[in-house]
Order: structure tokens, then sequence, then C-alpha cells
């Protein structure tokens, strides 16, 4: 086959798997998972990363998951083996076939072992809708490719660096996968179809560059040092790391909490006013500034009425049991300043905040601000420790045998079974679908970070106002202008902006988001009459009538 033949079979081959894959979640209506088509035939890691996603958030036990996980790995290392062929360049001897699926299907398995925890950990950003950790998945994914995207074609791969050529098709390999999408997403209904298609043109030319460039290397660097494994090593402290950076970000330690607690409220604010923070916080016991504003604790109140201290552990409890302390705290609030009462809470500040609006409100709470608050949490699931069948049970027990070895280096955290996660599990519903929903009665507002356009696919995720603003989760970049607009919103005045740069963060991360887990197919969520965002890309829609 001459080499014109051979490019274009390349390119009709890595454009029909995106096409289908496309043709299917459009016909299905899943619009949530639509920009993850492209990646179906993209080069090494990311189309492991791909299908590892889909398999770890849709199977129900554990001899289905290992049948699905043995047939990934076979059917990527006989495809790349073909992909391999048709790219190879005219200038060198191609090795034979049998040899070159001999080495594909042998790498494909060592592929989908170093993906793994990756393809986990995104699906775990899917629960809990926080970007760090979703960016704890994709830095080792893009440490990664430039190794095993030359293991493909030769070897030994695990020896000396790759070239730099291969580290800037590398880089362009992410950028394509990132902008398609983005605008696989973007386009109305069958038009992501020709534009998955176009994607995998663009793959099928990124095969043919990574190929010749891993063939037609110059002599190695370092060509006896083992820098792949050394690497993938690195990429295993990445999740460890990647709270420490997010602090360095400037405004991170400016919290929602300092606003209200170290200064007395301005003039013009009647309520009183509740201030939860958010997970991993602690409180010693200090007294606000003013008396009219009191800050929440996750271990109640004293015998005094006052609220305890307490420690960061204390903010692992369900959501149920925050909403019944927050309950008794506003009561006593309420009645000890014969004041309306307000709400502000940061991440799950917000979450049980909200909760308690839709569970047990009082008559005397009016207003309700969310800082940071988790959009589209509970995307995935995985059973309750015990039980062993179920959506995503093998995805549970990874994530607890990784919580467990993190344990082991001293890394923080309860695991995957604290109730604060399995509240976000169990009543998924709600948080897909109601979180940023309005209130009757009570007027609400949500101050948004850019981290938070990539917390969940893009779509309508609001039904409440927003001011949206650059900060990273939990953090405010610019106190003075939110602590005004905080102040503002407190006086009774209408608070809302909304960026375009917002909207294009969330189509860009469109691509690296893990797939939901539908509404309607999980039995765990059978009682729920809640719409599904992921189907239809709102939320805050009309609950469905029983039967």
């Amino acid at each position: 086959m001459t080499l014109d033949r051979r490019l274009v079979a390349l390119l009709v081959l890595t454009a029909v798997f995106p096409a289908v894959e496309a043709t299917v979640l459009v016909a299905m209506g899943f619009v949530a998972a639509e920009g993850i088509a492209p990646q179906v035939s993209a080069v090494w890691p990311y189309d492991t990363y791909h299908d590892l996603r889909w398999l770890f958030v849709y199977h129900q036990w554990w001899p289905e998951f290992v049948l699905w996980l043995v047939y990934v790995a076979l059917t990527r290392g006989a495809l790349t083996t073909v992909l391999v062929a048709l790219a190879w360049p005219v200038e060198v001897p191609r090795p034979p076939v049998r040899q070159l699926l001999k080495r594909n299907l042998g790498i494909s398995v060592a592929v989908t072992v170093l993906v793994v925890p990756w393809a986990v950990i995104s699906v775990a950003a899917s629960v809990v809708a926080l970007s760090w950790v979703l960016l704890a998945s994709l830095l080792p994914m893009f440490l990664l490719a430039p190794f095993l995207q030359r293991a493909a074609a030769v070897g030994p791969w695990w020896r000396g660096l790759p070239s730099l050529s291969l580290v800037g098709w590398t880089l362009l390999n992410f950028v394509v996968l990132t902008m398609a999408g983005a605008v696989a997403w973007s386009v109305p209904g069958w038009w992501t179809v020709p534009v998955a298609a176009a994607a995998g043109v663009l793959n099928g030319v990124l095969w043919n560059r990574t190929v010749r460039a891993a063939v037609l290397a110059p002599r190695l660097r370092w060509a006896r040092v083992p820098v792949a494994p050394i690497a993938a090593l690195l990429a295993l402290v990445v999740p460890l790391l990647i709270p420490s950076l997010v602090s360095t970000v400037p405004g991170n330690q400016l919290r929602t909490e300092d606003v209200l607690l170290t200064r007395p409220l301005p003039a013009g604010v009647t309520e009183a006013v509740v201030v939860l923070a958010g997970y991993g916080s602690a409180y010693g016991g200090e007294q606000p500034r003013d008396p009219r504003v009191e800050r929440f604790s996750y271990r109640g109140l004293g015998p005094d009425g006052s609220p305890l201290p307490y420690r960061p552990q204390d903010t692992t409890i369900s959501v149920a049991d925050s909403v019944g302390l927050l309950a008794a705290q506003v009561e006593r609030l309420h009645r000890r300043t014969g004041r309306k009462v307000a709400l502000v809470g940061e991440s799950e500040g917000a979450v049980v905040a909200r909760t308690y609006l839709a569970r047990r409100p009082h008559p005397a709470v009016d207003a309700l601000v969310m800082f940071s608050p988790l959009i589209n949490a509970g995307r995935a699931y995985y059973p309750p420790r015990g039980r062993e069948h179920g959506w995503g049970v093998v995805t549970g027990w990874t994530l607890r045998a990784m919580f467990g070895l993190g344990r082991l280096a001293g890394a923080p955290g309860n695991g995957p079974d604290e109730p604060f996660i399995r509240s976000l599990l169990d009543d998924a519903p709600f948080y897909r679908n109601q979180l940023m929903c309005p209130v009757p009665g009570v007027r609400i507002v949500a101050f948004l970070p850019y981290t938070t356009a990539a917390e969940a696919p893009p779509g309508d995720y609001t039904g409440i106002p927003v001011f949206q603003t650059p900060g990273v989760h939990g953090g405010l970049l610019n106190r003075s202008l939110v602590q005004d607009r905080l102040v503002n919103f407190l006086r009774g005045e209408p608070v809302q902006r909304t960026r375009r740069e917002y909207s294009l963060f969330q189509r860009l991360g469109a691509a690296w988001q893990a797939p939901p887990l539908a509404i309607s197919a999980n039995p765990a969520w059978e009682e729920s009459e809640q719409p599904d965002p992921a189907l239809t890309g709102k939320v805050c829609q009309p609950t469905r009538e029983p039967g």
C-alpha cells in the first residue's frame, strides 16, 4: 500500500470511531458526554483514559468489570497495531505486523494499569465536583504521554528522554482534544457527529506525526536511564502535590468566613447571619466581632447555646446531620436576636445550607449566599462498603485502596466512605438538579470562582443569580470586590455578574469530565423523580410526576 493510501486509510479509521460514538450519544440525548467522543481514536494514553472513565462509571459487578477491562486492553492493543502500521514512515523498514501486535498487546496492558488510578480519580472528581481533583487526574496523563506515545512504535521505550518533537506533538495532542471536546459539545444536535469525525481526522494526523517522530528520533539522551518508570513514579505523587500547589494561588487564604467574622456588619444589614465554613475547616471558639453573626459548628451548640469549637475531621459528618445542627442553630439565633436570618456557606457549607432550605427550612431564613458551591456533584456512584453489586462497585474499592495507600504515605482524608461523601452519592439527583435552583421566599446568590467552570460538564447549570469572579475553589482573589457585593446583597440589593470567559472555560473542560451515570439507570436513586441534567444540559427542570 502506498504512503498516500495508507495515510487516507489511517485518517478514515481514526475518524470513524469518534463519529460512531458521537452518533450514539446524540441519539441517546446524552449531551453531558458529547465532549468525550473525539478521544476514542486519540494517541496513547488519552484513548485508554477515555475507555476507562466509561468503564469505571458503567459497570455493576466484578466479573463484568474484569471482562470489559480485558476487552479494552486487547482491543486497544489490536487497534494501535493497525494505526501504527498505517502511520509507519516509508524511510524505515516496518517490523512484521505480528511483531507489532505482540508489542502493542503487551504495552496496552501496561498502559491500562498505568492509567487506572487517574481514570478513577477523574470519576472521583465527578462525585465531589472539585476542579483540583480533576486536575490531579489530568497532570499525570500529560506527564506520561510522551513516553507512552513512543511505546507503540519503538523499544526499549522506557529508557531515555523523548525527543523535543515528540513532546511538542504531545502538547498539540492535548490542545486538539481539548478544543475538539469544546466544539463537539457546543454545536447543536447532529452537528456533533461531523465535528467528532473531523477531530478523528486530526487524531490520525497526530498518529502519523508521533509515530514518525518516535521512529525517526535522533540519538536518545540519557539512553541508559529508565526515565519512563521514574516519570510514572513522579506521576503517583502528583495528587498529593495538587492541594499544596492550589494553596499557593493568590487569594486562596482569603476565606469567606474572614469577610464576615472579623468586622461588624455594616449599617443596612438587618438580618442575623450564620456563616458555614467548608470541608476541612476548623473553629476554635473565637467570637465574631458582631453579635448578630455566628459561626456554624459541625459539632452543634454548647449548653449555653454557643457554637462549639470543631476540628477538620468534624466536617466529615453527613449532610443530614449537619442540616439537623443548622436547624437548631438557626432557631436559637432567631429567638436570641428576633431577626430574620441569612445563611452564608462556602463549599460544603453551601451544600449544607441549600439542603437545609430544601428539607428543614425555618420561615425566618430569607437569604442564602453560596461561595464555591459543589455544582453538579454526585455524577457517579459506588455502593457502600459491604455491597458487592451496584454501579461503580470496583471504583469504590479502588478508591478505598488508593486512599489506604495515601494514608500510609501521610496523605490526609478519611476515604471515599466518609458520611459527607456518602451524602453526595446517595442524594445525587438533588445535588445534580436542584442545588443551584431558587427557593420560594428566599433571596439567593452564588459566588463562583473561575475554577468552578471545570467542575462539571458545560450547560445551563444555574437557575439563580451568580457572580463569576477570578479565583480558586474556596478562595477570594479579589476580596474587596466580593466583600462589597456580599454586603450589598445582605442589604437587599440584587447582585449578579456573568463573564464570557467562564462559559469558555466550561466548554474547554468538556473533554476531560468523566461521563455521568444516568439518574434513571441507578436503582439506588429509583425513588427520585428528578430530571437528569446529563440528558438535558439544564438544571432546575420540573420534577417528573410518579408513574
